[in-house]
């Protein structure tokens, strides 16, 4: 299953290690110089050009990736839930 994180951008959900608010995780100097050091790499992307409220850190082909996303963290985590209680219906049929 995916996590859709905006602008057609999906994420396979078993290669998730994180999802973030961006005002509350950027407030430290440690995940200030994380998301420096990921754009230096070349593994961020954008998934829209709106200002960014969350990101997600996942891992793809063994390499880890980080994923700026318009929604919220919350919007996110309730797709995850959308995605969970579907999984579990259909397990039960």
């Amino acid at each position: 299953m995916y996590l859709h994180v905006g602008n057609n951008k999906n994420i396979r959900i078993s290669s998730i290690l994180g999802i973030f608010d961006m005002d509350n995780s950027t407030v430290s100097a440690i995940t200030r110089r994380f998301l420096s050091i990921g754009q230096k790499k070349m593994i961020v992307e954008s998934a829209g050009f709106e200002i960014p409220k969350s990101f997600v850190v996942y891992k793809e082909k063994n390499e880890y990736r980080i994923c700026f996303s318009q929604l919220s963290t919350g919007a996110l985590k309730g797709r995850l839930e959308g995605i969970a209680s579907f999984d579990v219906e259909n397990e039960n049929k």
